[in-house]
């Protein structure tokens, strides 16, 4: 699998001012995936890469955010690459699919932020690490939503509002960013 176009967006990620810890993340990812060939597939034991929607309103005051089936967590929405080495496609194919938007708008094609996260043994998948690459999308909360078997809900939440729902480190650094973004005008660097 050629993994030289996604080492590419994760340098140029890292080399974006990080707080300390999501640099270290980003370092570890792009570890992870100059020596794992298979990085892109499940079936890569130590961890696989994932590709992450933080899906927000035009006026980013709200995103949307998914109650996990599984992991009973309300999260961003995003998932598996299984093969897929287009990241910021794996992004929108799965806001696409969990939420039932269409009408989709990537912020960036550079990546919004990066997460290295343990998953717990299930079944019988090992424990093993996402290593999560998330892109902004914009959407319109207008539109109707349709619920997968993937959630248990579906809830445009306001920013301010997320630590309630979930107070993880990687969810307050997306809401502090996305802050930070209403603040700064809106430049594409992609």
């Amino acid at each position: 699998m050629h993994r030289q176009p996604i080492l590419e967006l994760l340098r140029r990620h890292a080399a974006q001012p990080l707080d300390a810890h999501e640099a270290a993340m980003a370092a570890e990812i792009i570890r992870f995936v100059e020596t794992h060939a298979d990085c892109f597939l499940r079936s890569c034991v130590p961890g696989h890469l994932t590709g992450s929607a933080w899906i927000v309103d035009p006026e980013r005051t709200r995103t949307l955010l998914t109650h996990h089936h599984k992991l009973d967590r309300w999260l961003q929405l995003g998932g598996h690459a299984d093969g897929e080495t287009d990241l910021a496609g794996v992004a929108m194919r799965e806001a696409r699919e969990e939420s039932g938007l269409t009408r989709l708008r990537a912020v960036s094609a550079v990546p919004f932020d990066v997460d290295r996260h343990l998953i717990p043994a299930r079944g019988h998948e090992p424990e093993h690490y996402h290593h999560d690459v998330r892109f902004m999308i914009e959407a319109d909360p207008d539109e109707p939503l349709v619920i997968s078997s993937e959630s248990k809900d579906l809830a445009w939440v306001e920013i301010i509002g997320v630590a309630a729902l979930n107070p993880a480190e990687s969810m307050a650094r997306m809401v502090r960013k996305t802050q930070a973004a209403k603040v700064a005008p809106k430049i594409d660097p992609a």
